[in-house]
This record gives C-alpha cells, sequence and structure tokens, in this order.
C-alpha cells in the first residue's frame, strides 16, 4: 500500500513491489493476479485504514460550517503526517484518464465520486436543517469542497506542511461563512 501510495501506480514497478513485500514474483501473481489486483487490494486497505477520521469528523459536529471545519483541518492533519506518503493515495494513486481506459484509474475516480456524495449529502442534510440559504445547492457545494480537498492532496505531495494546508482548511471554512451569512 505505501508503496502505491508513495510512487503511484504507474511509477510503481513489480520489482518495487516485491521487494516491499519480500516475496517472489509468482506469490505475488498466485496471491494477486496482476498488479492490477494488488492495487486494487492497496486501496482498499488504504480506505480502511487511512483517513476514516476525515469522514468521521465531517459527521461529528452538528452545524456545517463546524463539520466542514472539522472535515478540513483532519483533511490538513492526516494528509501531512510524518512518515507515511504526503497526500492522498485515492486523490494521488494513479493518473485520472478517459472513462473506461483503465481499471485503476475508474476504480479511483468512483471512490471519489463517492467522497464528493458524502459532501453533497452532508450539505444536503444542512440545507433540510435550515442551516445554509434556501438558495445553496449541495451539489455544487459538495463538489466545491471536493475540489479544496483534492487540492489539498497535490499541495501535501508537492511538500507543503501542515500550517499551509491549514491555511487552505481555514480559507474554506471563510469561503462557506460567507455562503452561510449571506441568508
Amino acid at each position: 500500500m505505501r508503496v502505491f501510495w508513495a510512487k503511484g501506480y504507474e511509477n510503481t514497478s513489480m520489482t518495487d513491489l516485491i521487494d516491499a513485500m519480500g516475496i517472489a514474483s509468482p506469490s505475488l501473481y498466485a496471491a494477486f493476479g496482476s498488479k492490477d489486483g494488488l492495487f486494487h487490494e492497496a486501496v482498499s486497505l488504504y480506505a480502511a485504514e487511512q483517513g476514516c477520521d476525515i469522514w468521521e469528523s465531517l459527521e461529528r459536529e452538528p452545524g456545517i460550517e463546524a463539520a466542514i471545519s472539522a472535515f478540513l483541518e483532519t483533511t490538513a492533519r492526516t494528509y501531512s503526517t510524518e512518515g507515511q506518503p504526503q497526500g492522498c493515495m485515492i486523490v494521488l494513486g494513479a493518473r485520472p484518464g478517459p472513462q473506461g481506459e483503465s481499471a485503476v484509474a475508474d476504480d479511483l475516480r468512483v471512490r471519489r465520486c463517492n467522497s464528493a456524495n458524502l459532501l453533497r449529502q452532508r450539505f444536503a442534510r444542512a440545507l433540510e436543517d435550515g442551516q445554509l440559504p434556501p438558495t445553496c445547492n449541495p451539489d455544487s457545494l459538495g463538489t466545491y469542497f471536493a475540489s479544496v480537498q483534492h487540492g489539498m492532496s497535490i499541495l501535501a505531495r508537492d511538500g507543503a506542511d501542515y500550517e499551509t494546508l491549514r491555511t487552505v482548511a481555514r480559507l474554506g471554512v471563510q469561503s462557506l461563512s460567507a455562503i452561510i451569512n449571506s441568508k
């Protein structure tokens, strides 16, 4: 998982994987079938073990502004944790391409869409609860904040530290605050 996370699917060689796992090539193929199969398992492990706090923080706070603040703050902290690859494997794990061109890219695209849908659903609940002006579009807000989070992942991979990511998080919350206060 860490090799794919650090290098991405395309830049990870079979030698990298064999060395990291300490097994012979035939054993890798017997266990996973292919590099694609191993990548899929690695992404599933990543999704189960990494970044869970990010999505839990989105639900922990009843108010939408506090929920998004916690979401972006946890994203900043998680994406800049020392001792692990920086950023998000689901965002950075493979080059995006046309739909259907690559099973690996398609899997990550679906996972990113599912994450954006969690944000859209959270904004829809906030709209129903009267926490957002009636003119707000939950789909647009979910897409926007998914984009902010994806951008934070790229910044982290490019070397941005926690404070830089936290500044991005704060600006995101300020933009939401401006929307909320436009009621």
